[in-house]
């Protein structure tokens, strides 16, 4: 297990000291990792962006066969990589492994991206002259991960940054540093030019976030976390103007149409409220139901719900959080309700009914297992009080009429729609939200481009 940072291909420890990484289960420390300074920020600025140019001009055939290396490693070291993540962030040892193949793919993706990158010829429309686009790498780029998924999360910025040809500095949450860390050996076993990743951790970000948006060097931000902060972060970039995509807070309705199948809504939500015990930003947040089923919905859900083992949050402010969204919110409690007694920091799965629509389980981002149901009369209140919040990440959507169903999700205010399926995330998709959930995508053949700036020329023959 490596502690140190990760800065021009050499392991180094940090000039701050260390701070300790808990298991949420128990609460126990695991480990203490390096916490990087100023110093340490400049010198992974400046290894990237001295190692910028040569990863730069490599061909793109050799930059997508590294990171291919990168995805068969992560495919064969799974049960490792996986048991780590269950370590430090809680989530259970199959919802890892299905973050590790998941975060492996973005790499295999993008190693195929690479080398499509391209260009156009046109004749401007006056025939005077061409126009010859092509394309090159951003720059250094800063990528900023949370801590819900510290595998998936990295790779999603790295892949697309590498194939681009950019250099970066990786900065992981506080509370999962360790994945992030073993991925920088696994992606310099794999060929990847000391310099060219580099990682640093710290339980201490403000300083060195501002410090990097303030250095001319850094290009490109790629921020996931929450709205508020990336208001700051956007804010800090506009000195430098450094290209920014950010996929921020969520407050994911789950829409149960009069016509839905009970049955699969309920294992739809099953898979979008529970996947990482409720942890993420696509989690369904708000479940709006038809009253004509909400009843039976309800009884399902609860029973499903009961099914599931209580797992923990990530650390004691998310589980007093919940607790006070829960016990404020005014709903009945069907199901749960209480932090589970013993060590670390358990929350169950919870149902509440009744739940009025001003309240804090209908106005914000839960981040927890916690499921309010509200009753919606018709397809226009349920659409209505969907787009009711400044949130446009993701929609979820159950009828069995896919006419219907595609009109709708054309009205939800979302970037993302999950019609009659409760998970939308692949590697080959554009992930990405609305209004203040974000800018830009990531995955698909979109999240190369936030990597990438577009040169025109205007030549004639």
């Amino acid at each position: 297990m490596k502690t140190d940072l990760f800065v021009g291909g050499r392991w180094t420890p940090g000039s701050e000291g260390t701070f300790p990484v808990l298991d949420p289960s128990s609460g126990e420390t695991i480990t203490s990792v390096a916490r990087a300074g100023l110093d340490d920020l400049d010198a992974a600025i400046t290894a990237a962006h001295e190692a910028w140019p040569a990863w730069a001009a490599t061909a793109p055939r050799q930059r997508g066969e590294v990171l291919r290396r990168a995805f068969d490693a992560m495919i064969e070291r799974r049960e490792e990589i996986a048991a780590l993540i269950t370590q430090e962030m809680g989530k259970s040892l199959d919802d890892a492994r299905a973050e590790v193949t998941y975060a492996a793919e973005f790499f295999r993706w993008f190693s195929e991206e690479a080398v499509r990158i391209g260009g156009e010829l046109r004749t401007a429309p006056g025939g005077a002259n061409r126009i010859l686009t092509f394309q090159r790498p951003v720059g250094v780029s800063l990528l900023l991960t949370p801590w819900n998924f510290p595998a998936a999360m990295a790779t999603r910025k790295i892949g697309p940054a590498l194939a681009a040809g950019c250099t970066v500095v990786l900065k992981p949450a506080e509370d999962t540093p360790l994945t992030a860390l073993l991925l920088a050996g696994l992606l310099a076993d794999a060929g990847v030019p000391d310099g060219v990743v580099n990682v640093l951790t710290t339980d201490k970000p403000g300083d060195l976030v501002t410090k990097a948006l303030a250095d001319d060097r850094v290009r490109k931000l790629s921020f996931t976390g929450s709205t508020q902060v990336g208001r700051l972060l956007l804010a800090q970039a506009a000195g430098h103007i450094v290209k920014c995509s950010m996929e921020l807070g969520g407050n994911a309705p789950f829409l149960v149409l009069d016509d839905a199948d009970l049955d699969a809504a309920v294992q739809g939500a099953m898979v979008a409220k529970m996947r990482n015990h409720g942890q993420a930003c696509t989690a369904a947040n708000r479940f709006l139901v038809h009253e004509s089923v909400v009843g039976e919905f309800t009884e399902k859900l609860v029973s499903a719900m009961r099914a599931v083992p209580s797992a923990p949050v990530i650390n004691e402010r998310a589980l007093v959080n919940l607790e006070a969204k829960v016990e404020l919110s005014g709903g009945a409690i069907q199901l749960g309700g209480k932090r589970t007694k013993g060590s670390g920091f358990h929350y169950p799965p919870t149902v509440v009914t009744d739940v009025p629509r001003d309240s804090a389980l209908g106005r914000e981002e839960i981040f927890g297992p916690v499921a309010p149901i509200f009753t919606v009369h018709d397809d226009e209140d349920a659409v209505a009080f969907a787009n009711a919040t400044e949130m446009g990440l993701v929609s979820y959507l159950y009828t069995a009429d896919l006419a219907r169903g595609l009109r709708l999700a054309e009205r939800l205010d979302a970037g993302m729609v999950g019609l009659n399926r409760g998970l939308v995330s692949d590697p080959a998709a554009p992930f990405g939200g609305l209004k203040e959930s974000g800018l830009g995508r990531e995955g698909g053949f979109e999240g190369i481009a936030e990597y990438l700036e577009t040169t025109y020329v205007a030549t004639s023959w």
